[in-house]
């Protein structure tokens, strides 16, 4: 990369090829950023009961057909549960009322035969609506998510290779293609089945496209530009692409329009194909000379500067040629103790930031009344953190501002079951503070983890650790239900006085296990500082070529004594 930078130094850093580069790849990001968690609305779960057939049954069973649950200490009916309808038409039919003539805690109950009515006051449909994916049913909703994350695990795994095989460039605008079609095919699926199947190819165009947008810019960018760029530009993209999904989902209430107003903008970033160039630096690993010096100097030409005759000799590309190269595998990262730890400890660390950053992410229809609001603030937070981010990568040691990370993110999960439920904007406030480290510290730790690694183990490294952490992503989803899982369906009981007695009984019993996904996600991050403390410091050190020359691990020390 050096060799390159230098043959193209006359192009400048910032110059009208470097800006248009610059803005239109950021841009490309946007779809990413609203297609990423746009199951937080497509996959949320309205409010329900069973639904009553209005067959034989006069008024007033009708309004009695569905017990009573405590939720969240309110009374509500019964999501899973009706009583009896041929016990219910019988009481009708001979006159009887319910409470006055019937005692409805010694009825039978039954399932909800008859389907489900879904409340239209936050959604008008959702995949969960649609398929009836509730009850028995419910574990398919967090399994829904699941499928996207394990598409993206796998596209992560297979745009390396095909984007270093045919070019950063096709592969950024099929990965354009293919997310935005599965997206609006999403919306044509007769079943949850095929509805997963199309969810599982946007998540391969989902992380292909991003990486390969990534990958392109920093090949054409050099100096500043680059940093900016890898640093917050390209996040600043996802994060903006993000913002807007609130918006959208505020206004286009049906989970298949909101798709469609999510897919159809993928579309109109093709038409840059004709206006984005191809990585010179990979048309260089290829060979094609010439085709790279064509898409320089139209770069100068936008630039106004003067081009040299010969831009890629031999005197630029072949300086220390002659060094003898080390090649690896991915069993080097375990035949040495050090670099086996070091590998784990990353991959634990990386897995935490993983489960507890979509954790937060994915629960944000849960997180206030209003899920529009608090998906617009998990959004809003993450530019500060890129900022933020920024800063600490050039001046404060890895091995703190990491640990660092994951101490606010355990404390601020931690506080969370602390807060009063008349303080809703504290526990708000707490969560955002998770959020805000848990996107610091993704980037924090793509830096540390390139650092830790020689050169001809980098890309292997970050490989097994990024891939691990996609695994974190899949099980995310079902980390959030826990509390719904250990609650099961609420507190059933026909008997509404009952129901009054046992919550007075036991009340904090719901609450309990309501923050159970904060105490598991705040305990792996709390795990993860110590796991830090035993990692190698890199701050303000070479680069390592070799495996001889990784760092080595040494005490904790203080910031000021870095040097």
């Amino acid at each position: 990369m050096r060799h390159y930078e230098n043959s193209v130094a006359f192009l400048g850093t910032w110059g009208r090829f470097q800006l248009m580069v610059f803005f239109l790849l950021c841009s490309t990001n946007l779809p990413n950023g609203t297609g990423s968690f746009s199951l937080v609305f497509v996959t949320d779960t309205p409010r329900h009961r069973c639904r009553i057939p209005e067959t034989n049954l006069s008024q007033e069973w009708q309004q009695a057909a569905v017990p009573l649950e405590v939720v969240d200490g309110e009374l509500l009916p019964s999501r899973c549960r009706r009583y009896r309808l041929d016990l219910l038409r019988k009481f009708s039919s001979e006159g009887l009322l319910p409470l006055r003539d019937v005692n409805l805690s010694t009825v039978e109950q039954e399932d909800c035969f008859d389907g489900w009515v879904y409340s239209t006051e936050v959604y008008e449909s959702t995949v969960v609506s649609q398929f009836d994916l509730v009850c028995d049913q419910h574990w398919k909703q967090p399994l829904t998510a699941t499928i996207f994350f394990l598409g993206v695990l796998v596209g992560s795994f297979f745009s390396g290779l095909l984007s270093d095989r045919f070019g950063r460039k096709p592969v950024l605008f099929a990965t354009i293609i293919i997310q935005a079609t599965f997206t609006l095919l999403q919306i044509v699926a007769p079943s949850w089945q095929i509805f997963c199947f199309f969810l599982f190819c946007n998540g391969l165009g989902n992380i292909s496209m991003y990486m390969s947008c990534y990958v392109l810019g920093t090949e054409i960018l050099t100096g500043s530009a680059r940093v900016v760029y890898t640093s917050t530009g390209v996040c600043l993209g996802f994060a903006l692409g993000y913002m807007t999904l609130p918006l959208f989902a505020y206004y286009l209430r049906s989970w298949k329009t909101l798709l469609l107003a999510i897919g159809l903008p993928g579309l109109f970033f093709v038409p840059l194909w004709w206006i984005l160039p191809e990585s010179p630096m990979w048309l260089l690993s290829q060979g094609r000379v010439a085709e790279a010096e064509v898409i320089v100097k139209k770069a100068a030409h936008m630039n106004r500067v003067a081009v040299p005759e010969k831009i890629f000799g031999d005197s630029n590309l072949n300086v220390n040629d002659e060094r003898p190269v080390e090649h690896y595998t991915v069993l080097d990262l375990l035949r040495k103790r050090g670099t086996a730890l070091t590998t784990v400890l990353l991959c634990w660390d990386w897995f935490t930031l993983t489960v507890c950053y979509f954790g937060l992410s994915l629960n944000t229809s849960q997180l206030h009344s209003d899920p529009y609001i608090s998906c617009f603030l998990s959004a809003v937070v993450e530019v500060p953190a890129y900022f933020s981010c920024s800063l600490a990568i050039r001046y404060a040691p890895r091995r703190l501002a990491v640990g660092a990370v994951f101490l606010t993110v355990g404390l601020a999960l931690f506080f969370i079951q602390l807060v009063p439920q008349s303080m809703l904007g504290l526990a708000v406030a707490l969560e955002m503070l998770g959020k805000f480290s848990t996107t610091c510290g993704s980037s924090l730790l793509y830096a540390y983890t390139a650092e830790l690694y020689p050169t001809g183990l980098r890309n292997t490294g970050s490989g097994v650790c990024l891939t691990v952490s996609r695994t974190g992503s899949c099980i995310a989803p079902f980390i959030i239900r826990l509390s719904k899982n250990f609650l099961g369906q609420g507190f059933e009981d026909p008997n509404v006085e009952f129901d009054f007695v046992y919550y007075n009984i036991c009340p904090h019993v719901d609450i309990y296990f309501k923050y159970l996904p904060y105490i598991t996600m705040g305990t792996l991050a709390i795990c993860s500082v110590l796991t830090t403390l035993f990692l190698p410091e890199s701050f303000r050190r070479p680069l390592p070529e070799t495996l001889q020359q990784i760092p080595k691990r040494k005490c904790v020390t203080c910031p000021h004594s870095i040097r």
